[in-house]
């Protein structure tokens, strides 16, 4: 008897890849490969198996008559048309909460990283430089003003991390949180003209396009740095590259870029900014997590059954 057939429309990871074909014959984003086999193929698929990066077209989904699911392994998926997967019936799921202490760890390390120059001061080691006199002065940490860009689950976990520094809180969102005691500004420029630490955890998309642009790092200032763990998209990286030659603000810390995995030599050959390669949720046990998670929806979805974690926008889907 043959396995049910699902596609795979980007690079999975290692565990989701292997879970699934425990129970599914995969096509690797044939659809790209091969589109003749495709249209072959397509009417058997009963689900897709995506990234957070991966694309999910209206184009594709119209391709798919059986889909019962897109399974996306990671919490954002501003690649998948959304609307349209509604419109054809077919649910769409991501990773949520298994991720968060990973991303929000990840987000407190960018803050000291490139508040007190940690990987600055290892090349200067490395580079013999220490016996020639002491490394140049960092910023404090504790007891800065950190400011959040979303304050949802992430959001919350790494507010929580910064309590523990001594920070003071403030953040911004798409509407103010009644159960947050923290300060609530209405826009990223206001948020950005009260912090030290600017940090960005909103989702990506076309609403949040942007959203940290040249007017934002004016506001965040000289002495103000930027960090990262959303996606690419929220940061005018034109606008933040410029605002770091210039010293219009004092530093970045980056986890994700406009265009991964191809990362502008502007910024990796800047001395105040502390790159990393999407790494936020990249260890084992959250990876796992993810993959568990992915593989389970995906399973439910094809078999008619409740979904783990569908996206909010899917929450009254009936299957």
């Amino acid at each position: 008897m043959s396995k049910p057939d699902v596609l795979a429309v980007a690079k999975l990871h290692p565990f989701y890849q292997q879970a699934l074909e425990s129970l599914y014959t995969v096509h690797d984003r044939t659809h790209v490969t091969d589109p003749a086999a495709f249209a072959g193929i397509a009417p058997r698929i009963v689900g897709v198996a995506g990234t957070g990066e991966a694309s999910v077209p209206r184009s594709l989904l119209s391709q798919l008559p059986n889909a019962k699911v897109v399974a996306v392994f990671g919490v954002g998926y501003d690649g998948v048309d959304v609307p349209a997967a509604i419109e054809y019936g077919i649910p769409v799921t991501h990773t949520p909460d298994v991720l968060t202490d990973d991303v929000a760890d990840l987000a407190m390390g960018l803050v000291l990283s490139v508040g007190r120059t940690i990987p600055q001061a290892d090349q200067f080691v490395r580079a013999g430089q220490w016996p020639n006199g002491p490394v140049a002065l960092a910023r404090k940490v504790s007891g800065a003003r950190l400011g959040i860009v979303g304050l949802g689950r992430i959001g919350k976990a790494i507010a929580q991390r910064a309590r523990a520094f001594g920070m003071s809180i403030a953040y911004t969102a798409r509407t103010e949180k009644p159960d947050s005691d923290f300060k609530f500004y209405p826009s990223a420029a206001e948020l950005a003209a009260q912090v030290d630490f600017l940090v960005a955890i909103t989702p990506g998309g076309a609403g949040t396009k942007h959203l940290i642009n040249a007017e934002v790092l004016q506001a965040l200032g000289p002495r103000g740095y930027l960090i990262n763990v959303a996606r690419g998209s929220v940061v005018d990286e034109e606008a933040l590259i410029a605002a770091l030659q210039n010293g219009t603000i004092a530093g970045a810390g980056l986890d994700v870029f406009a265009n991964e995995p191809h990362v502008p030599e502007a910024l990796w050959s800047l001395r105040n900014v502390v790159l990393t390669p999407h790494m936020a949720s990249a260890t084992t046990e959250t990876r796992q997590a993810m993959a568990d998670l992915a593989f389970a929806n995906m399973q439910a979805g094809i078999a008619g059954q409740a979904l783990r974690t569908p996206v909010p926008e899917c929450l009254g889907m009936v299957q």
